[in-house]
């Protein structure tokens, strides 16, 4: 079973805002990176943990938005042996992240360079772009799509010790007992993608998930439930209005 570590980025100084994974093992991993202003604690608690900048070898993402994936041109330049993995629609933003910081940047105006750094471009031949159903970049790292908060979601289920790093697709849980909260940003959230993401989670019944937003948590089934029962209560209240 690999050996997962969540790691608090520490974002704005706020414990328990973002987390990014490292996956310990012969091709140590990080999932979701998180944006460029929390890089140095990345790479802070990848040294800790004995992953230097020639030991990274893969940086998966689930998505590109900033809070996820913003970071990761400044990861690949720190760690040169390392690949970025993302679904093939995202891979462009990858590559060229103008428009989507472009559109970021309407949504956050004067606070967005505070919040989330400037977003680097990653190289093409750095990048795989990952076709449903093909695999994962190692044995027993399996990639899921999983669309509604965006198109273009992936969550990976680390098999051997069936732990699901579900990026945004099983919502906001702070902490132990917290509610589920569902992210839900304008214009990509799509509920009906979600419910059948839901329904196929549930369908694997993962033994935990690991959360962006934010850490493992062990009652994964219950979370399903709680996810979609919010979601169509949030969407009720959208239409009513």
């Amino acid at each position: 079973m690999t050996r997962i570590h969540c790691i608090d980025l520490l974002h704005l100084d706020l414990e328990g805002a973002i987390a990014a994974y490292l996956l310990e093992g012969p091709e140590p991993t990080v999932i979701d990176p998180g944006p460029a202003t929390t890089v140095p604690r990345l790479q802070s608690e990848l040294a800790a943990r004995g992953v230097g900048p020639r030991d990274l070898r893969h940086v998966v993402l689930t998505h590109v938005h900033l809070d996820h994936g913003g970071g990761t041109g400044h990861v690949l330049r720190a760690f040169p042996e390392a690949t970025v993995h993302v679904h093939e629609d995202g891979a462009p933003h990858v590559a060229d992240p103008r428009r989507l910081v472009a559109s970021t940047r309407r949504t956050f105006g004067d606070d967005h360079d505070r919040l989330w750094g400037e977003t680097l471009p990653v190289p093409a031949d750095r990048i795989r772009g990952w076709r449903p159903g093909e695999a994962g970049p190692w044995r027993g790292l399996r990639p899921i799509a999983t669309p509604g908060h965006i198109a273009h979601h992936v969550a990976y289920l680390e098999e051997a010790g069936g732990t699901l790093l579900a990026g945004d697709s099983m919502g906001i849980v702070l902490a132990p007992g917290a509610p589920t909260h569902p992210p839900t940003p304008p214009p990509s959230v799509d509920a009906r993608a979600w419910e059948t993401t839901l329904d196929e989670i549930a369908g694997i019944g993962p033994e935990r998930f690991g959360a962006t937003h934010f850490g493992l948590h062990g009652e994964a089934t219950e979370r399903t439930g709680a996810l979609r029962s919010a979601l169509a209560a949030l969407e009720s209240r959208v239409r009513a209005a």
